[in-house]
C-alpha cells in the first residue's frame, strides 16, 4: 500500500533539548502522569500541574501550550508502538494475500483497542485540537486517515470495492466513531462494548464490497 508503506512514522518531541529545559519537560511530564493518574485527566487543569511541579505557568506552557498537547506527549511511545505494529502487520498481510478490506477491518478493531485504552487522554487531545489550529494535536488522525484511505485506494484497484467509491468521504465516515468524544459518547452513554463498535464497523466495510 503506496500511501500507507510511505508514511514516516513521527514523534511529539524532535527538537534537541537544554539539559535544563529537558529536566523541566520530564519534571512536569511525571508530575502530570501522577495527577492524572490519582485523579483523572478531566479532573486535572495545566495551573494545578504546574504548582505540583513547582515550576512556574511561563516554564509550563512553553513546553505545552495546553493540555491537549502535553497528553499526547505522554502518549508518544503508545502511539508510536502502534503505528509501528500496525505497518508491521499491513506488510505481512500483503504478503500473504488477505484482502485490502479485510485488512481494514483488521485496524479499525485495533485502532477501537487502543482508543478504548487511552480514551482519557485522547479526549483531552481532541478537545483541543477543536480549540485551536494546531498541527501537532491533529497528527494522530492525520495517520489514520492516511491509513484507512490507503486501504481504501487499494482495495479499489483491486476490484474489492467500486472503482468510482469516493475513498476520502468512506475513510472519514469510517473514522468518526472512532473519534475520541464520539467513542467515549458511544461506551458511556449508549452502553456500546468495544466489540460491539468493531463489528458495526466491519459490517459498513463489508457494504462497500456489496457495492462493487
Amino acid at each position: 500500500m503506496e500511501e500507507q508503506h510511505e508514511l514516516v512514522l513521527w514523534s511529539v518531541e524532535e527538537k534537541e533539548e537544554r539539559r535544563d529545559a529537558a529536566a523541566n519537560r520530564a519534571l512536569i511530564l511525571e508530575t502530570a502522569e501522577q495527577l492524572f493518574s490519582e485523579r483523572g485527566v478531566d479532573n486535572v487543569n495545566m495551573v494545578e500541574i504546574a504548582q505540583a511541579a513547582g515550576v512556574g505557568k511561563g516554564t509550563l506552557y512553553r513546553r505545552f501550550a495546553n493540555k491537549g498537547e502535553l497528553c499526547l506527549t505522554l502518549l508518544d511511545s503508545q502511539l508510536r508502538a502502534f503505528q509501528e505494529e500496525r505497518l508491521a502487520t499491513f506488510r505481512e498481510m500483503t504478503v500473504e494475500g488477505i484482502p485490502y478490506l479485510q485488512q481494514l477491518t483488521d485496524f479499525l478493531r485495533a485502532l477501537a483497542r487502543f482508543t478504548e485504552r487511552h480514551m482519557p487522554f485522547l479526549v483531552a487531545v481532541q478537545q483541543h485540537g477543536q480549540d485551536v489550529t494546531n498541527e501537532v494535536l491533529e497528527r494522530p488522525h492525520s495517520w489514520q486517515y492516511i491509513t484507512v484511505h490507503g486501504l481504501l485506494r487499494e482495495a479499489a484497484g483491486a476490484g474489492e470495492i467500486a472503482a468510482d467509491t469516493d475513498t476520502p468521504v468512506i475513510a472519514e465516515a469510517l473514522l468518526a466513531p472512532l473519534g475520541a468524544f464520539t467513542y467515549r459518547f458511544q461506551r458511556e452513554r449508549l452502553g456500546f462494548t468495544p466489540e460491539r463498535i468493531g463489528d458495526g464497523l466491519a459490517w459498513l466495510v463489508e457494504g462497500l464490497a456489496a457495492k462493487a
